[in-house]
């Protein structure tokens, strides 16, 4: 693994900031002295402030979003304010959370990688069982905390990001090889994916698909098989559709929503979001006028945000956030890069792993509510209502910065 990612020589060059095989940006460089501690020396402020700027965007579309939902006899009992005070309440233990996995040194989460992954996988199967698992529109997704619930599967993302890392490190020396390298993570996802199918969540399973395969791809799984495990899952979504009836009716109301057969069926959310984000035009009608919130759009508040900021921001609103996305996206990949070039090979790997997670789910929530692709039960990271999704994007985020800093501190000499 070292001659592959430079060895020990790496370090040497970190601190000249010299010889890497990756652009490290404009940090400065300070030697320490012999015995001095080293300490980290702050984190990324710009991806700070981006992630605080989204979250309080969400909060202000979360409550413009449900002010409305008490009107309906089915919320009749909340008031106005019940998502927003929930929401804040999210945010507020999320941001606690993040702050305590701030303090984890990335060592300590390579050591849980295992027992973190099965924890989630029990937490998986206890939500199938009746008396704990709670069902919600035919889906059993959440375990009843009191006075919130938990998704699992949330968790599983992350889980799945830190031992598919932590795997790569561990079989980097056989990863040439299909049986040895790509098999037994393929058979891990696979066990997740029969939990996420049962309950049913398509959506889920797709992303933490999506993030095994990313991290097996960038850890330097020959091309052929990635290409090769590529077929396999969308082989295997194909099938899936194929043999569940409603998941083909949401496929043929995706190709024309505005149906007679569909509009008032399967493709009754996306036709009500294509009209919210066609309504808001380029400017958009003003925060707090959205028309389709008011009981037109289903889970406006979850799934379809987006329609809402389309449509009460309008075509600006959407670029700016597709934007902010697209930006800490790749600046969260950037920080993987980063680490990889500094020889903290399983560190890179879950930057990048949590960088795959915040795109491809907000690239698959924008492109449902944009009509590019059929409807998926997935939110979007950081904005949309949900205690679990923000708590967990939150630790998320929280282990990126941990990385980007422990990677400054390598920069300047000290160790991480």
């Amino acid at each position: 693994m070292g001659a592959l990612f430079g060895g020990g020589g790496a370090r040497a060059q970190a601190a000249t900031g010299q010889g890497l095989p990756v652009n490290l940006g404009a940090y400065e460089f300070a030697r320490q002295s012999p015995g001095t501690a080293a300490r980290l020396q702050g984190v990324d402020q710009a991806l700070v402030w981006v992630v605080v700027a989204l979250l309080m965007w969400g909060m202000v579309m979360v409550y413009s979003a449900s002010i409305a939902m008490p009107d309906n006899p089915r919320f009749a009992r909340y008031t106005q304010t019940y998502f927003l005070i929930r929401h804040v309440i999210s945010l507020v233990i999320g941001c606690a959370v993040a702050l305590l996995a701030f303090q984890v040194p990335m060592e300590v989460w390579e050591k849980v990688a295992r027992p973190m992954f099965l924890l989630s996988l029990v937490l998986l199967a206890m939500v199938l069982i009746p008396f704990i698992g709670k069902g919600v529109n035919g889906a059993r997704r959440w375990i009843p905390l009191g006075i919130t619930n938990f998704q699992p599967s949330e968790l599983a993302k992350l889980a799945t990001i830190i031992y598919a890392a932590d795997y790569m490190v561990r079989k980097m020396d056989v990863k040439e090889h299909f049986f040895r390298a790509v098999w037994p993570m393929g058979a891990a996802v696979a066990v997740a994916g029969v939990f996420l199918l049962a309950e049913p969540d398509m959506g889920a399973f797709m992303v933490i698909a999506i993030i095994a395969m990313g991290i097996l791809f960038l850890g330097g799984v020959n091309a052929r098989m990635f290409f090769l495990i590529f077929a396999v899952l969308v082989g295997a979504f194909v099938i899936m559709i194929a043999a569940s009836p409603w998941r083909r009716e949401r496929i043929f109301a995706y190709l024309d929503p505005f149906s007679a057969e569909h509009a008032l069926g399967k493709g009754y959310q996306l036709s009500h979001s294509l009209i919210a984000i066609g309504r808001g035009e380029v400017w958009g009608v003003g925060l707090g006028g959205s028309v389709e919130k008011l009981h037109w759009l289903p889970e406006a508040h979850t799934d379809f945000l987006l329609a809402v900021i389309g449509e009460e921001f309008g075509l600006v609103g959407v670029t700016v956030a597709i934007f902010a996305f697209l930006w800490l996206a790749r600046r969260i990949m950037v920080i993987g890069r980063q680490s990889i070039a500094l020889d903290k090979v399983f560190s890179g790997l879950v930057a990048q792993g949590v960088g795959i997670w915040i795109g491809f789910q907000s690239f698959i929530n924008m492109g449902v509510n944009l009509g590019a692709l059929p409807t998926k039960g997935l939110t979007l990271p950081l904005m949309s209502y949900g205690g679990s999704a923000i708590m967990m994007n939150l630790v998320a985020i929280a282990i990126v910065l941990r990385i980007d800093a422990e990677n400054k501190q390598m920069m300047r000499g000290g160790r991480a």
